[in-house]
């Protein structure tokens, strides 16, 4: 069954410009992974899932496909693009055009569909930080990759780990120009196509043994060099020019494998919160982390920063020990409070 109906969509429409249409689907026999595999055909998806506690899967997983926009940025070089519509090119602030963006959208929240289920998918890069801070040049661009880059996907499916099923979403933008007849019945028309994709059924390719690769890791900088930036960053801590550094490198190698089994990889050796996949034509980023950066809802901003961690014990009473001692070290506590003071800090920049 579709939901809503015809005449409830039309009633919404008049209410909102974007009608989630959806049909839930029996899934017993899917994973997420079975899902992403027969669905995100096309150069831009994302499959989005949760591990809570380390030791159970969250509630839903997501995966975007057929995205109505592509934004890209690089700098205030801004591109968009999207499904049957030409790409344009303008410059503007990244930040006010994507708010701007979002608000010429109007959602309708539907009964049985959770808090998420269409919207802006994407990420924002370290130099992305430009735009809040006056800081110097940034380094040369040797990665070639967007400062940012999201989509907006006309379909998002929703796999519900708890009751077995899915959910195949179209988010329906429907303006006063736009029959909405016409757009509600192509809305049923891309769920009914997604779910003769659901009906195929998708297997492994099986490696053959002896085929392991052995990865030559290549760093962006050598020992001594980065020896030297690890005392650089302590002067600047002692001279009072900084309280916090987080230094990275970034390693390199070349592996002859599909980019969505390095996720696969991932998801098993390290299940976390949050964990995504986003594929775009021009790159795919795959992360997975212990924690929300910052969360806005309903007008309210949180923040839950994580300082110092522990290894899980081998059972609950090593657990407890380990909690315990994380707890009385005056490093953690210390490094705990100061998080939390420049996330208070930051929140106060843009909250009342």
């Amino acid at each position: 069954m579709i939901y809503p109906s015809r005449e409830e969509f039309l009633r919404l429409g008049r209410q909102c410009n974007v009608v989630p249409i959806f049909r839930e689907i029996a899934a017993d026999v899917e994973t997420p992974i079975s899902l992403f595999k027969k669905v995100a055909h096309g150069p831009e998806s994302f499959l989005l899932e949760s591990v809570e506690g380390g030791e159970r899967w969250g509630r839903y997983s997501f995966i975007g496909h057929r995205p109505r926009l592509v934004i890209r940025a690089r700098g205030e070089e801004i591109e968009v693009s999207g499904h049957n519509q030409p790409c344009i090119r303008f410059r503007a602030q990244p930040f006010v055009y994507l708010k701007n963006l979002m608000e010429g959208f109007h959602a309708v929240p539907l009964t049985g569909l959770p808090r998420f289920f269409g919207g802006l998918v994407g990420y924002l890069s370290y130099d992305m930080v430009r735009f809040f801070e006056r800081l110097p040049d940034p380094k040369p661009d040797d990665v070639g990759m967007p400062d940012a880059a999201f989509m907006m996907p006309e379909q998002v499916i929703i796999y519900d780990n708890l009751t077995q099923t899915i959910k195949v979403v179209v988010n329906c933008y429907v303006p006063n120009h736009v029959n909405q007849t016409d757009a509600y019945d192509q809305a049923v028309e891309q769920i009914e196509e997604t779910e003769k994709l659901l009906h195929i059924s998708v297997t492994s390719q099986p490696k053959p043994r002896g085929t392991r690769q052995t990865l030559a890791m290549a760093a962006n900088m050598d020992r001594e060099r980065f020896r030297d930036i690890v005392t650089q960053a302590k002067q600047y801590i002692e001279q009072g020019e900084a309280i916090q550094v987080v230094l990275s490198q970034r390693f390199r190698a070349d592996l002859h494998v599909e980019p969505f089994e390095i996720y696969r990889a991932l998801r098993r050796v390290n299940p976390s919160p949050y964990m995504y996949y986003l594929q775009f034509s021009d790159g795919i980023v795959v992360g997975a982390s212990p924690e929300v950066l910052v969360r806005l809802e309903n007008g309210r901003v949180a923040l839950r920063p994580i300082a110092g961690t522990r290894r899980r014990g081998n059972d609950t009473e090593e657990d407890r020990h380990l909690e315990e001692e994380l707890r009385a070290g005056p490093k953690e506590r210390a490094e705990h409070v100061m998080l939390v003071d420049l996330g208070r800090n930051d929140v106060g920049r843009v909250a009342a």
